[in-house]
């Protein structure tokens, strides 16, 4: 097992706690949802022999703070902090994957900052405005739903409907077997309750177009648009990784296992094709 690195970093408006272990080239982990450092852990076990692997908590989630909480949340303010982190570990392009969230911050990155990330894998970003008029309204309708939910039964209730939502049926998951167990309790609720109040209204509210993401054809940095094997055709988070594909002038959509959460039910066969992945085309 190798040795884990943790630090806290200042950035503007807050500290963002990150841990580092592995050797080999930089990869830098974004989560999903209310994700923090330590949510990935059996896939970042698997990572660690070939990569130098970084994760870290979002700004308002468990050891990252932020300094004015009624400030308004931006994905490009966590695209910043993302650029701070990486800026602070190596002067060299690194490598990314982000999930779901994490993918939307690594997209905004991507067009902000093109020469800090070499390659992108961008699984099932949630970025509603890249999808055309009528999708985008459904999508909104939907996550404005969620944040009511969330608001009048609690965070526990509005978690239900985000997995519906994106397509997962806890009851019917394929996991590898061995997984440590993260059971959605109360010890998670601070960090989704700021996840659903604040980056769910950065989410709702984004600015990342079409046209930008449609400037990041041919790189650089290469981004591969990525989709879970078992994610439903229909649910808006499939749908964003399609229209991303088309946007980067009809590239290939890659299959990973699983559906939306494949980094946490499939771990062993998700790091084998982050690997392929990031080793060159597939």
């Amino acid at each position: 097992m190798s040795a884990t690195k943790t630090d806290l970093l200042p950035v503007p408006g807050a500290d963002i706690y990150y841990e580092v272990r592995g050797t080999g080239p930089l990869l830098l982990v974004s989560e999903s949802g209310e994700g923090d450092a330590r949510r990935s852990a059996d896939l970042v076990d698997r990572l660690v022999a070939r990569y130098t692997v970084v994760t870290y908590d979002r700004r308002g989630l468990s050891r990252s703070t932020v300094g004015d909480p009624a400030q308004p949340l931006t994905i490009a303010t966590h695209a910043a902090d993302v650029h701070h982190l990486l800026a602070a570990l190596t002067d060299e392009p690194a490598l990314m994957l982000g999930c779901s969230f994490g993918a939307l911050i690594g997209l905004h990155l991507a067009v902000d900052h093109p020469g800090q990330v070499s390659t992108l894998i961008a699984h099932e970003p949630v970025a509603p405005r890249l999808l055309p008029g009528p999708e985008r309204d459904s999508t909104d309708r939907k996550l404005g739903d969620i944040q009511e939910t969330y608001r009048r039964e609690g965070w526990a209730v509005a978690v239900r409907k985000v997995a519906a939502v994106l397509g997962i049926d806890p009851a019917s998951q394929e996991v590898e077997p061995g997984l440590r167990p993260r059971p959605i309790g109360a010890d998670r609720g601070p960090n989704f309750e700021f996840f659903l109040e604040h980056d769910f209204t950065a989410i709702r509210r984004d600015t990342l177009a079409g046209a930008d993401v449609a400037a990041l054809k041919g790189g650089p940095p290469r981004v591969v648009p990525a989709a879970g094997r078992t994610t439903p055709r229909d649910v808006f988070d499939y749908r964003c990784a399609q229209v991303l594909a088309e946007l980067l002038g009809g590239v290939d959509l890659v299959e990973f296992p699983g559906g939306h959460n494949g980094n946490l039910t499939h771990p062993r066969a998700f790091a084998a094709r982050v690997c392929e992945v990031l080793d060159g085309p597939v």
